[in-house]
Parts: structure tokens; sequence; C-alpha cells
């Protein structure tokens, strides 16, 4: 094996991410290397690249599957060279109550992998780094690029576990990115009533149906989208999901919102934004923000996948080269007909 490795880095705001060499990266203690056989470009990473907090030489990409090279020495389990590995993007100690209750996002040492920290570098590249304690064995059936996308099914369930939806309860989805679409497929799953999806690109439109939405909403041509909800349904949404990430829309779902009902943010919007409280007050709301997803929510999403009950390869619309990393990435910030597309090394 070679001493060195491709990997795609971030530059700075405003300059596409470059293509370089580096040296392929040492286990430590409880720690794997994998050889990186397939990761998702997430729509955080398009996020992150205009934080201008995010330091130069930043490796992106949390979403990702990958072969055991080497095993670190220390607590590593009873991993071996050669085992197929997915691996919860979260670097924790393992030990404190936190990580023991199942919640790393609460352990205070927890560094989230391949979102731009420097001690916590990302899967755009040949090989990477993780704890074994993060990672997950994968069964045979499961191919490199579904693995990849196991982490967007996770999000989408944590969603759709947060919104408390009940049977037959009735469902709005702002969005139908890798999010939008997998709470779709949840709210389904889960025993949700009707569900529409609100997207104004045809080909994840597509999508939203395959994923079993009941009806799928252009909102470039809906003045009114609670009116086209029960124009389409006759009934009223019992939980909007926000799943864009964009100013003005947490206000726009307090607005099109029912009185009693819920609002659940799953788009991750970093710029500042403003919502009229009152309106809110008044319809007597809940307004629910989630960060990722659980622990038990990737095991169980890894499990429908191991076993069929999902296809994860309906996200899955294009797979590229790390050399086509920083092209592809450039092109994703404007809609188009790409929905996950997965990095092959």
């Amino acid at each position: 094996m070679s001493e060195t490795m491709k990997k795609v880095i971030f530059q700075e705001v405003g300059k596409p991410l470059s293509v370089v060499e580096g040296t392929i990266p040492v286990p430590g203690e409880g720690q794997l290397l994998l050889r990186v056989k397939a990761c998702g470009i997430c729509g955080s990473d398009l996020h992150l690249s205009h934080q201008p907090h995010i330091p130069a030489e930043a490796v992106f990409g949390h979403e990702f599957s990958g072969e055991v090279v080497a095993v670190g020495t220390g607590n590593a389990g009873d991993w071996q060279p050669g085992d197929r590995a997915v691996t919860i993007p979260l670097s924790s100690c393992g030990s404190c109550a936190a990580c023991l209750k199942g919640n790393p996002k609460g352990c205070p040492t927890m560094l989230p992998i391949g979102l731009g920290h420097p001690d916590a570098p990302g899967a755009y590249a040949e090989y990477i780094c993780v704890p074994a304690n993060s990672s997950i064995k994968m069964a045979e059936s499961l191919s490199w690029t579904d693995a990849a996308c196991i982490e967007p099914f996770a999000v989408g369930l944590y969603t759709i576990r947060r919104a408390n939806i009940r049977p037959s309860e009735n469902v709005l989805i702002l969005g139908a990115g890798p999010i939008g679409l997998t709470a779709t497929l949840w709210a389904k799953f889960c025993g949700a009533g009707k569900v529409v999806v609100s997207e104004p690109v045809p080909h994840r439109m597509e999508l939203a149906s395959k994923m079993g939405a009941d009806v799928v909403l252009d909102p470039t041509k809906e003045e009114d989208i609670l009116a086209a909800y029960i124009r389409e349904t006759g009934t009223v949404p019992d939980i909007i999901i926000e799943s864009v990430g964009v100013p003005g829309l947490i206000q726009q779902c307090i607005h099109i919102a029912v009185p009693g009902s819920r609002i659940v943010v799953a788009g991750v919007c970093m710029e500042a934004d403003t919502i009229m409280p009152m309106e809110a007050v008044m319809k007597d709301l809940t307004l629910t923000f989630l960060l990722g997803y659980e622990v038990q929510d990737f095991h169980f999403a890894l499990q429908m996948a191991s076993e069929g009950r999902i296809d994860p390869s309906v996200l899955l619309t294009d797979q590229i080269s790390l050399d086509e990393v920083p092209e592809a990435f450039e092109a994703l910030r404007t809609p188009n007909t790409q929905c996950k597309v997965v990095v092959v090394p």
C-alpha cells in the first residue's frame, strides 16, 4: 500500500474544493483505518463551505462506508482487516454517561467527523481513520453505495420520531432533498395518513412519489400551499416538516400551519432568520428543532436496508470519482436533477 493518498480539501469561502495528495493516516488507539468505498455529498457540506470559520484544508464527507485496512491498538473490539464497515460520524469517548446511554451527541469530547473540524477529517478521501466504537459491521448483501446512503435515512427517521406521528396523522413536507425524501418514506412506514411533499424540481418530485408521497406539489405553481393541500387531500396537515433550510421557511410554516399542529425543522439554515412568535402563539403551535439523529435511528435504518425493507439506492442519482468532486460540488449549489451524489474513490 502506498503511503500517500488522494483527498479533497476545502480552500476558503468562494473558492472550489481542491484535489490534493496527502499522507495516509495511521489509526490510533481504538481506531480503524478504512479504505473509503463510497461517500455521499450532503447539503450540510455545501452549507459549511460558505462558513468563514471552516479552516483551510478541512476534509468534508460524513456519509460513508469502507473496508477495514488496519486496526489501532487498545479497545478496538473484534474488528479485522477486510471487515466491511459503516460509521456513525461522531468521535466520542465511549465511556461517559452520555455515551453509555447511547447518546454520543452529548459527549463532552464529541467531534463530528467530516464537518470541518481539523481533528476529525471526513471521507472525501481514499482513506479515513474512524472510532471503532462508532463503527458497525455491514451485511454482505448491502452495497457500498447503499451503505453510504444510510446516514440521511437515519436523519429522516429521527425527524419523523421527533414529529411524534400518530397513525393516520397527515403530513406536509417542504423540500424533497435527501432528508425530505427519507422523511417521506418513514412517515408512511410509521403509519401516517396523507403525506404531501412540496418541491419545485421535477426529478425530485418524481423521487418523492417513489418514496410514497400521496401528492407532490410544485410550490412555484401554487399561490397557497395550505389551500393546495386541502384541495388535493380534503384535509389539513397535522405536522409540517421543513427540510430546506433557507431563511423565511420557518415563518412560512408558521403562517400555513393550522391551530394546534406541529412544525419540525430539519433543514439546516446557517443564516439569520426572522419569525413572528405571536402568530405561532395564537395558533398554539409546537415548534421542534433537531440535530442529526440518535444511534438507534442509524442502527434501525441499517437493519431495514440490510433486510431489504427500504431501498437506499432510490436516493442515488450520480456516482463520481474524487477528481470529479470539485466540479460536482459547485453544480450542486443550484437546483438540478441530482439528489444524492456518491463519491467512489
